[in-house]
């Protein structure tokens, strides 16, 4: 902060006025003195708060000026900050040794250079892989050559990465040689900028599941609309269409629009009929029934968005589909029932193991998302021992597992009940490890 010097007039004022009157001299000067501190002092304070004004209307103006750079010889769209990190990592308050400073240039950039890219921890990619692509084939200035489209695109080097940039109103495919299964998950890497007061309410980023290979008018259709424009009050919609009929559409409900202001990673989950997705590790949709039958295409739609180097770009890498396992989550709401060995005990205890508890966890989401539901869970035993023994033992576990939903996630006692059946029920052959292994199960009825 600046130093001020106490007004001259002030000081040859106390000076004159200690003339006249020797035998004060030391009283006066001493009212005199803290008179002009406390002027000096509020004099400085006008002044900084001037000062701070001033620099807070430069930093508030900064925010909603934009600043972007070209660069290239096919004229793409370069975006300043930091460079994107496409691999999924853990937040952190302060940089690794290993990683530089990045550069920041304005205070939106700094906003995005704070970003972490997180995977979701309840989201787990398909094992099987059906399709991928990061670009890294294809020239800058092409269209990727693994996507079709009825509109235009291009790929672009950004920090030393191919990133593909989707123009302003087009529907983009990923070839793929087979249809989507009944579970898969897909992933890519998402990156918005250049966006300011003129992005369209109207703007979207639409995820499609539909049954049309190209681009024809789908029948049936499930759709997450995400939208970049950060000044609208409703920034997503989710929809169902069964038929040519509209079943389902609704708001998402949720505020993602700092989070879509820069690089994130989205991850979409599919199960049958349930849709989940997720923008790093903020799950947008959770809908068990949003997923019509026959839906074998994904796509994602661009709307409304300026196709000018610098405004409304959108850009995707690191695009992954895999085939997935059965959600048990929904096999439980469409199917009634569900039997599982994940959930495993000390022998001959009914201590439950560390590993069990990911599946637990998803079985109490199933109550705290449907309020209605109540469900009989029934312990299973293999043949060791002496069948009543087993029966005891599976109706502690039985016991054991309602215990840990109670305690740990809130379930009310009065919506599970449980039950053993010991080694009555057996479903594998009890004179093989594996066979027992299958015996050693709990099932979850629902009421």
């Amino acid at each position: 902060m600046k130093k001020y010097a106490v007004p001259q007039r002030l000081i040859l004022a106390t000076i004159f006025l200690l003339a006249l009157t020797p035998q004060a001299n030391g009283q006066l000067l001493k009212k005199l003195g803290k008179a002009a501190e406390r002027a000096a002092e509020r004099t400085v304070e006008r002044r900084v708060e001037k000062e701070t004004e001033e620099k807070t209307d430069q930093a508030l103006d900064s925010i909603f000026e934009q600043d972007t750079e070209q660069s290239g010889s096919s004229g793409s769209p370069v975006p300043t900050g930091n460079p994107p990190d496409t691999s999924p990592t853990e937040s952190s308050s302060e940089p690794s040794d290993s990683e530089p400073l990045p550069t920041v240039n304005n205070a939106t950039e700094s906003r995005q250079s704070e970003k972490r890219v997180h995977r979701a921890p309840d989201f787990e990619p398909g094992a099987v892989p059906l399709f991928e692509d990061d670009f890294a084939k294809d020239a800058q200035g092409d269209f990727p050559a693994k996507w079709d489209t009825n509109g235009s695109g291009e790929i672009v080097l950004i920090e030393g990465a191919q990133w593909f940039r989707l123009s302003g109103s087009s529907t983009y495919v990923p070839i793929t040689n087979e249809s989507l299964p009944e579970n898969y998950t897909i992933e890519f890497d998402l990156l918005v900028q250049g966006l300011d007061r003129n992005t369209s309410s109207q703007a979207w980023i639409k995820l499609l599941l539909e049954d049309t290979p190209l681009f024809k008018r789908p029948n049936n259709m499930a759709m997450v609309e995400l939208s970049p424009c950060p000044w609208i009050s409703s920034p997503g919609v989710l929809e169902k269409v069964v038929n040519g009929e509209r079943q389902i559409r609704n708001t998402i409900g949720k505020d993602y629009r700092t989070l879509i202001d820069g690089q994130s990673r989205i991850s979409i989950a599919v199960n049958k009929s349930r849709m989940r997705v997720w923008m790093n590790d903020n799950k947008l949709v959770d809908v068990p029934r949003l997923v019509p039958d026959a839906v074998t295409t994904f796509k994602i739609l661009t709307k409304g968005l300026r196709d000018d180097p610098s405004k409304d770009e959108v850009y995707i890498t690191n695009f992954r589909i895999g085939k997935a396992g059965i959600d048990t989550r929904s096999k439980l709401i469409t199917e009634g029932r569900l039997s599982t060995t994940a959930i495993q005990f000390a022998s001959g205890s009914d201590d439950i193991l560390p590993e069990s508890y990911a599946t637990i966890r998803e079985i109490a989401g199933v109550l705290e998302e449907n309020p209605e539901v109540k469900i009989r869970i029934i312990g299973h035993t293999d043949a060791e021992g002496d069948a009543a023994s087993n029966l005891s033992l599976s109706k502690l576990r039985a016991a054991a597992v309602k215990n840990s939903m109670e305690l740990q996630y809130g379930i009310a006692p009065d919506r599970i009940l449980t039950d053993g059946k010991g080694e009555s029920e057996p479903v594998g052959d009890n004179a093989t490890d594996d066979g027992k292994a299958q015996n050693r199960r709990v099932e979850f009825l629902t009421l």
